[in-house]
């Protein structure tokens, strides 16, 4: 088993924060978490991966233990996370990776994958969605302030960062709560607590609309470039539905769909399964593309 490493890094200017592991020259694999968590999710995933593929889990910007800087100094949209993440990469000298994209994660990857469609060979989406079918009728608050960004809407939405909404995130589907260590949400309720903290989320809840608007030019990606894509759902997330997952189909027909009788946080529960699937997929989507330069060259 490899090791893990901790490590931060500057990126024009602000701290990220990342966890990485596996050989330098293997296969590469970025990891992005979603709200309201760090990389911290991935920390079991880790290892049962770094034996073939080299990991790399940043902390987006105002999330973890990267930089989160004040509002006034930084405007925390998707396209300005997606900007440090896309930076963050070419710091950190990855220049040819797969992306596994979780909930935020999801338009973080997909906006650089629009960006740079050379550099991704395979995404992974767990609860990554780019289709309005996924969108549950819990996000119903979330419209309204994206419709009507009042104060009162605002402060309606402060709900979703309450300490037994996280809480319900982590054991809401999951077979057995038994199974979800309380680490992952204490350690998000603390981070949600710092001062300020609560603002910024307010203004990504707000943002997260452009990502719903990007939707059309996600799925043109995909039509285009057709990368290999394996999803891995939680089938019982009250955010995300598994028609979500069903689309990538529509713009990837070799789209592989997978789904666990788990929540919004699969990992939680079904990290061994995730993991073999990744595996799997990862391996047979190297094996393709080396088939491909081959014929190529011939």
């Amino acid at each position: 088993m490899n090791a893990v490493t901790y490590r931060t890094v500057d990126v024009d200017g602000q701290k990220v924060f990342y966890r990485e592991s596996g050989a330098s020259d293997a296969p590469a694999l970025l990891l992005l978490h979603g709200f309201p968590t760090s990389s911290h999710m991935f920390r079991e995933l880790i290892p049962l991966l770094s034996d073939r593929f080299h990991l790399i889990a940043p902390d987006l910007p105002g999330f973890g233990q990267s930089d989160m800087p004040a509002r006034d100094e930084f405007t925390y949209t998707f396209d300005n996370l997606a900007d440090v993440i896309d930076r963050f990469t070419e710091v950190v000298g990855l220049d040819r990776f797969a992306i596994y994209v979780f909930d935020y994660g999801a338009p973080v990857g997909f906006r650089i994958a629009v960006r740079h469609p050379e550099r991704i060979t395979a995404i992974i989406s767990q609860n990554g969605n780019a289709y309005v079918e996924g969108l549950s009728d819990g996000w119903n608050p979330i419209r309204a302030y994206w419709q009507d960004p009042s104060a009162a809407n605002r402060e309606a939405v402060r709900v979703f960062q309450a300490p037994e909404t996280t809480v319900w995130q982590y054991t809401h589907g999951v077979p057995d709560e038994a199974f979800v260590s309380p680490d992952g949400y204490a350690l998000d309720n603390a981070y949600l607590a710092r001062p300020g903290a609560d603002e910024v989320q307010l203004d990504l809840l707000l943002d997260y609309a452009s990502n719903v608007a990007r939707y059309p030019v996600f799925q043109e990606y995909f039509r285009t470039h057709q990368p290999p894509l394996l999803a891995v759902w939680g089938r019982n997330d009250p955010f995300f539905l598994p028609p979500g997952a069903e689309a990538f189909r529509r713009d990837i027909p070799g789209a592989d769909i997978r789904f666990f009788d788990t929540g919004h946080f699969a990992l939680e529960t079904h990290r061994a399964e995730i993991a073999a699937a990744i595996r799997e997929f990862l391996d047979a989507a190297t094996r393709d593309q080396a088939t491909r330069k081959t014929t190529f060259a011939s």
